[in-house]
């Protein structure tokens, strides 16, 4: 290398190629600024393990936001906007926590629970402004196979619906049997999983761990919700034609229930049939009403409440479920039960599947609170959002809810109608109270099928995806075929796979980009030092027996083969087979010399000899522009050490240039680079202009500069 102190230092020919420049000197920072690693944590552990009033002060403020912004906030410009979406969103709450109770297998109840308590504690812990934490459908999917398969484990489902069994349950010293039936059970599933979900969402907050939603990028988050969107899709068509079948359990849920609901087309329940069509033929357009004219109307029409209201009065009057065997929502208790304690023993069956659930509600509720941050002008943390999404599950679970997260609709209809804190959620948190204690038991004759078509509804959005197909297949192929992977296989093998395996795919195909790069070869502009791609841009040229490429990707082991492969083609000359051709040439050439000879004894006439004809074009020097490689392992340098090896052996010089300082250490470290600090290498150079003249100059001065590299 040039002199440089510490770090590399590049040789350049100014415009005259016969002169050269006075060597650049730079000296690099010292990373540590002579303190040892063990004072250094010392002092970082003395920093965090502190305690003062001021330190306290802020760590209970970043802990419960509401008290840094409840002081500051503006009665008269706010709480009229937050009144009004908290109002709206509170009712259409309603509807919606009765249905999507359905689809995690719990009573109505339990659903209005649900969205009450997590209402209030993500208003005193959250930090976005504008989401709505509630129930969501996907996280009600997993709870609801979850409490499924633990049912049929549990014998419940082979009892029949209706069957008590005896659970014990100790009080002080004494055991006391209780009964604990279908319904019973369901819940304290629910619950457990919910509580170990929180616990997760908890720790990740504890340990710092807010960055792990970046791995889960909005393709897989679409595919992943559309496939579930499929499943949920397909697990309420038994409600919507009245027919009583168990929800399958395992792999390829899709394909089972569909052959349930053919093989039992024939018990179909008309009343639940027609009153099913009639709700989809009233809110199939009037969702598309509110969402076509939604930048005219202040708020959204509730037209679930109306329609859910109206449903409820014709199976009342009508009598639907006594004379025509519909099933109906049934008692929905009013007030609150007392808190109780997880299933311990259940833990470890649902811990698994308490993981997932848990990096899906994360996800979902930091990315819809970043997104309307950054649309609003505020930050979030992530970090904090863990917290609040963790006890929006940890505290309600001994209440008798199950899992909650953001939920987008609800999110949007709030943003729309003016919402400015989450004062507004303490409002749809009144109006949920109000329902708990009064209105709840009126819903008795709500057919379950209403609550169906509600769900069904409410997946026009994810289910619109299919549309896009074609455009995200044109934008970017990778991350269409993430959602296409992820969807398929969430939808059609198993939900829980189906996120695992888009995780995967994406992994994969970020490695994958490492591996399909390609060296590409550069070409100067005419009128300035700078340098593209041949291929790509008109007009640019090469320099005469000095080659310039670019490796567009780390250079690290899983990809060392193959950048030397990819360069050695691109180059046009493979030293191994240039080697292995000389050889042979020289074998031959021996041979004929022998043949020669002895045929000039003979008769004292001379033979023609051979000559070498290269395949490829005259190379003294081969530039390697590193201003992409971002990082090299060990792999990596002793692959360019190889390179420049045997290209040296073919008297072609290999200069690297643009080297980051990351990479630099890793050419130093590895042996590529002298270890003697201010030696002067010429192997490294900070452009690339600085590179060509450089060996041009040297090459026009020594003959040949590989042999003094």
């Amino acid at each position: 290398m040039m002199p440089h102190g510490d770090a590399c230092c590049a040789a350049s020919g100014d415009k005259a190629k016969s002169e050269r420049r006075e060597p650049l000197i730079l000296e690099r920072v010292p990373e540590d600024m002579g303190e040892s690693c063990p004072s250094a944590l010392l002092r970082r552990l003395k920093k965090h393990c502190s305690c003062s009033p001021q330190k306290i002060k802020s760590k209970i403020l970043g802990f419960v936001p509401i008290l840094k912004w409840l002081p500051r906030y503006q009665l008269r410009d706010w709480l009229l906007g937050d009144a009004m979406s908290g109002l709206i969103v509170g009712i259409l709450l309603v509807p919606q926590s009765i249905a999507y109770s359905l689809l995690a297998g719990q009573d109505p109840i339990y659903g209005l629970y649900t969205s009450f308590f997590a209402s209030i504690i993500y208003t005193l812990l959250g930090t976005s402004r504008h989401i709505s934490v509630g129930i969501f459908g996907v996280l009600c999917l997993l709870v609801g196979q979850v409490v499924e398969r633990e049912l049929a484990l549990a014998g419940y489902l082979t009892e029949g619906i209706g069957s008590n069994r005896s659970v014990a349950q100790m009080d002080g010293n004494n055991s006391v049997a209780e009964t604990c039936d279908r319904s019973c059970y369901a819940i304290t599933v629910g619950a457990t999983v919910t509580f170990t979900a929180g616990v997760y969402q908890v720790l990740m907050g504890i340990f710092q761990v807010g960055f792990v939603s970046v791995y889960l990028s909005d393709s897989l988050l679409s595919g992943f919700a559309t496939g579930a969107s499929l499943t949920i899709l397909t697990s309420q068509v038994k409600y919507l034609l009245g027919l009583k079948i168990r929800r399958p359990q395992g792999w390829f849920t899709l394909f089972k229930t569909w052959y349930s609901l053919l093989a039992n087309l024939g018990h179909t329940n008309i009343c639940d049939l027609i009153t099913s069509l009639v709700c989809l033929l009233l809110l199939l357009p009037a969702k598309e009403l509110n969402g076509r004219f939604k930048a005219e109307l202040k708020a959204p029409i509730p037209f679930e409440l109306f329609v859910v209201i109206i449903a409820t009065l014709a199976s009342h009057f009508g009598r639907f479920n006594a004379n025509y065997a519909s099933d109906v929502a049934g008692e929905i208790p009013t007030g609150f039960l007392p808190p109780q304690l997880p299933d311990w023993s259940l833990i470890p069956s649902v811990a698994v599947d308490a993981f997932s659930i848990a990096l899906v509600g994360f996800a979902i509720t930091v990315s819809l609170s970043e997104m309307f941050a950054k649309k609003h002008g505020y930050r979030v943390d992530a970090n904090q959002e863990m917290y609040a999404i963790g006890f929006c599950n940890i505290l309600p679970s001994f209440f008798r809810c199950f899992t909650t997260s953001a939920a987008l609709t609800k999110t949007l209809v709030k943003e729309s109608t003016g919402c400015q804190t989450q004062v507004s959620g303490l409002v749809s948190a009144v109006v949920l109270l109000l329902v708990l204690l009064v209105i709840a038991p009126l819903f008795y004759s709500l057919q379950k099928c209403v609550l169906a078509v509600i769900i069904v509804v409410n997946l026009r959005g994810a289910l619109r995806k299919f549309a896009e197909v074609p455009r995200m297949w044109r934008a970017n192929r990778v991350d269409a075929a993430i959602w296409l992977i992820t969807m398929a296989t969430s939808a059609l093998v198993n939900t829980e796979l189906g996120l695992l395996v888009g995780v995967l795919v994406s992994a994969f195909c970020v490695l994958g980009r490492t591996q399909w790069a390609q060296a590409l070869k550069l070409g100067r502009t005419v009128d300035r030092d700078h340098y593209d791609v041949l291929s790509a841009y008109r007009g640019l040229r090469s320099h005469p027996g000095v080659a310039v490429f670019r490796y567009p990707a780390p250079i690290y082991y899983a990809n060392q083969s193959l950048f030397k492969k990819s360069l050695y083609q691109h180059v046009g000359l493979d030293p191994v087979r240039e080697k292995m051709r000389r050889v042979k040439f020289e074998k031959k050439l021996k041979q004929r010399k022998a043949a020669q000879e002895s045929a000039t004894k003979e008769d004292g006439e001379s033979t023609t000899g051979i000559t070498l004809i290269p395949d490829h074009e005259p190379l003294h020097s081969l530039v390697l522009d590193c201003s992409a490689v971002l990082f090299l392992d060990s792999a990596g340098v002793n692959a360019l050490i190889e390179v420049r090896k045997d290209y040296r052996e073919l008297g072609v010089a290999l200069v690297l240039a643009q080297c980051n300082t990351t990479v630099l250490d890793a050419l130093r470290r590895g042996g590529y680079l002298p270890e003697k600090e201010g030696e002067d290498d010429g192997l490294t150079f900070f452009t690339i202009t600085d590179a060509v003249h450089h060996v041009q100059h040297a090459l026009a001065q020594n003959g040949d500069y590989s042999t003094k590299n």
